[in-house]
């Protein structure tokens, strides 16, 4: 496969300049929002491998110091995020946008109407696998994200059978009333309650009049995080958005089309969060 056309960091900084100066300009005044599998972290084979690097870790403990606000906003479970990402001062939103532990806080906040949902997401993808004992077989498994179940496929025995077979699964979960959503080798089932990670970025900036704001990400979900972003641009709440993309070969070409700067991958991201915080 060939790798696809995009520019990165490295060579177009001072592209690129244009879009980071209002970051900069004055921190107190601008949130930095990040997504964590694929921007931070490195993708890895099963969910539970995947690791932030120290020098990221690192990188975040000073962006925490210096702006106004910087969040994770993860697929995963918002204490699961906050476990692996392990930097304090940060906002941790978990599952598309439905859970929040704040800042200095212990506590989750989450949708009441997600937490209704959840015993019957479990129950009928229990049911939706046990009628496909293949799916075992094929190397398919489950992330409980409590109301929402994920199911992934890197790593089989035969992805294209696997995703196959996931793709089943997934009308036979619309049939029932749910709702999917597919990412990076992935499907997730999730209750018919309207979330996204747009909402995320609504709910964390919504109530504040903001200089300048960045996201950073690498799939499709996170598309709805550029999209809250630039309603917030549209209705004043924020004066400058930026959308960066952490592209790497298997990108959808939808979302690096989307981004104000690409960047390589994760090493991509950190030599761009390096650029923020340089003095």
């Amino acid at each position: 496969m060939d790798r696809p056309e995009w520019d990165t960091w490295a060579v177009t900084v001072a592209r690129h300049a244009e879009f980071l100066a209002p970051l900069r300009a004055d921190p107190s005044r601008t949130a930095v929002l990040l997504d964590v599998d694929g921007t931070l972290a490195p993708i890895a084979e099963h969910a539970d491998e995947a690791t932030v690097p120290d020098p990221v870790r690192a990188l975040l403990v000073r962006l925490a110091d210096r702006f106004g606000m910087v969040a994770c906003i993860s697929g995963r479970r918002a204490v699961e995020a906050r476990r692996m990402v392990d930097v304090d001062g940060l906002h941790y939103v978990g599952n598309h946008g439905t859970e929040i532990v704040r800042r200095g806080r212990a506590d989750v906040e989450q949708l009441p109407e997600m937490a209704e949902w959840e015993p019957r997401v479990r129950a009928a993808t229990a049911e939706l696998l046990a009628a496909r004992p293949d799916a075992d077989a094929l190397g398919v498994w489950v992330e409980d994200k409590g109301p929402i179940q994920a199911l992934h496929w890197r790593g089989s025995v035969d992805e294209d059978a696997a995703e196959a077979l996931v793709a089943a699964i997934g009308r036979d979960a619309t049939d029932r009333g749910l709702t999917v959503h597919e990412g990076r080798k992935v499907l997730e089932l999730r209750p018919p309650v309207p979330f996204d990670k747009g909402v995320a970025v609504r709910w964390l900036l919504g109530r504040g009049a903001w200089d300048a704001a960045m996201y950073a990400g690498d799939d499709r979900t996170d598309l709805d995080a550029f999209a809250g972003l630039w309603d917030l641009r549209d209705a004043g709440t924020v004066s400058h958005v930026v959308c960066v993309v952490a592209a790497a070969d298997e990108s959808p070409a939808e979302v690096v089309d989307a981004g104000d700067v690409v960047v390589d991958g994760v090493d991509g991201v950190r030599t761009l969060l390096e650029e923020l915080v340089r003095p």
